[in-house]
């Protein structure tokens, strides 16, 4: 439990595992590309991926930035130094990975490569295994009551805020 109080994990798994999912979508779409919608099904899948890759990264850099105001560390293998709970924090409790998440199966849409975002959604998978709970569980062991209270508040990944104490306007 010490070793996993002064940090999460040694090795940063989520941009690794979002980036192999990337990787590994873009080799199986080339090895044996899925079937697409045509058009104009197919035009507006792609329109609607870009949206949502616009999204994601845009869930990413206000998350980072929050992170950063906050002056808390922002590297997922590193030591958080105070616990952030507003802004995109008070909607999820992760999200930079749902940003990554919603990035990589925008990015899917857009490349009509249905791999892409099979890939995403088992990126997703592991990072919630990998990364997600380790981190859960540093926040639990360096903030005790604080992260209970905000654990029974906030979603892991998506939904609505639970009680009125949710934070996300500030």
């Amino acid at each position: 439990m010490e070793q996993v109080a002064a940090r999460p994990n040694r090795i940063p798994w989520p941009p690794l595992l979002y980036g192999a999912a990337l990787g590994l979508g873009i080799a199986l779409g080339r090895l044996s590309p899925l079937g697409w919608p045509q058009e104009p099904a197919g035009g507006a899948l792609r329109m609607a991926g870009g949206a949502l890759a616009v999204l994601g990264l845009a869930l990413d850099l206000w998350s980072l930035a929050t992170l950063h105001r906050a002056r808390t560390n922002i590297l997922p293998h590193r030591a958080a130094e105070r616990l952030v709970t507003h802004g995109p924090y008070g909607l999820s409790r992760n999200p930079i990975y749902l940003g990554n998440t919603l990035l990589v199966l925008g990015l899917g849409a857009v490349f009509a490569n249905g791999w892409i975002m099979a890939a995403a959604l088992g990126a997703a998978l592991a990072t919630d295994r990998l990364a997600a709970r380790r981190e859960e569980a540093h926040l639990a062991a360096r903030f005790g009551a604080d992260f209970s209270a905000y654990r029974a508040r906030v979603p892991r990944w998506i939904g609505r805020p639970r009680g009125q104490q949710s934070s996300w306007k500030r």
